[in-house]
């Protein structure tokens, strides 16, 4: 059997997420099956290509959802997981087909795709998760943004922080399906130290610093709401913790960049803040108005890279929304 893993990709959720599935789907649905890892990112227009789903079977973890008839797994925990309300009442249909319910699976209130995966897999299908605990954890820990304080996320001692740098920085297309599967079989510190991972650290931390410095010369903190604009300093990927660990004091930030396939309006909450959640603006559903998504307190808008201009005015939009809204 050929089992074709569709990710997050540049995520670290999204790559333990594939190799979470892949352990789970060996173990306790197929031994004998091989596996092959294809990276999805956000961005705009379609989001899918259908020729590519040309497994026996074709899973999809911790992405948006797809009618494809060709897709036979999808885990998500977003709650933009939805492109459209046809999509959303295509997975509600598949609900009431056992077959279908049995394989497609939605909780936008698990913190990761991993802990939600491994949830599925332990209660429906019996996977032992002990092995895997650590993963879980720091899949947690990362996609929740869980961490004990602001240094500690930008920092970066632990291997899952070194780890995540390098997935979200990596240009290298086969990089990520080639460490997929060491995620469930080795320690993370463990795999720092392989030969095709350990030589792409120093470059990256040295880079991980100018970002920080990049994003302390450009931001701006005003009625609790962080601005900065690095277009002009194309990036692939950068620590979303940086403004905070600059403004510890903000609620949110807003941060316009560039990359080589989008320009992206990432729209964030401090982990750290002490204002009353239940005060706190939903950031997926002000994404979602520009055809963006994510979480309540994390999301993001991909615009094509020549629409630059375009998302701009609606990063302008979104800052003078919260900073009109400044809770604290």
């Amino acid at each position: 059997m050929r089992v074709r893993v569709f990710y997050h990709d540049k995520c670290f959720d999204g790559a333990c997420s594939a190799s979470l599935f892949t352990r789970f789907h060996r173990e306790c649905i197929a031994s004998d099956a091989a596996y092959e890892y294809h990276g999805l990112v956000h961005r705009a227009g379609a989001l899918f290509d259908e020729s590519a789903f040309t497994g026996d079977e074709n899973a999809i973890v911790d992405f948006k959802y797809s009618a494809s008839p060709h897709i036979t797994w999808w885990f998500d925990h977003h709650q933009s997981a939805f492109l459209t309300a046809e999509d959303h009442r295509h997975f509600e249909a598949c609900q009431q087909d056992p077959a279908c319910s049995a394989r497609k699976f939605f909780d936008p209130h698990y913190t990761s795709c991993t802990s939600f995966l491994a949830h599925i897999a332990s209660t429906r299908f019996g996977f032992n998760t002990a092995p895997v605990a650590d993963l879980i954890h720091w899949a947690n820990i990362v996609d929740g943004a869980l961490y004990e304080s602001p240094e500690a996320a930008v920092e970066m001692a632990a291997p899952a922080m070194k780890l995540t740098l390098i997935i979200e920085s990596t240009q290298d297309p086969e990089f990520i399906p080639r460490l997929i599967p060491l995620l469930t079989e080795m320690p993370l510190a463990e795999i720092l130290t392989q030969p095709f991972v350990a030589p792409l650290l120093p470059p990256l931390l040295e880079r991980h610093q100018q970002a920080l410095e990049l994003i302390r010369s450009r931001s701006e903190e005003r009625n609790g709401t962080i601005f900065f604009d690095i277009t002009d300093h194309p990036l692939e990927g950068f620590n979303k913790f940086i403004p905070y660990y600059l403004h510890p004091n903000a609620t949110y930030s807003i941060g316009l960049s560039k990359s080589s396939f989008r320009t992206k309006v990432a729209v964030g909450s401090n982990p750290w803040t002490k204002v009353d959640p239940a005060k706190m603006v939903n950031l997926a559903q002000v994404c979602e108005r520009y055809g963006g998504g994510g979480h309540a307190r994390v999301g993001a808008i991909s615009f094509p890279p020549d629409q630059e201009e375009k998302a701009r005015v609606a990063a302008g939009e979104i800052v003078a929304e919260l900073r009109a809204r400044d809770p604290r």
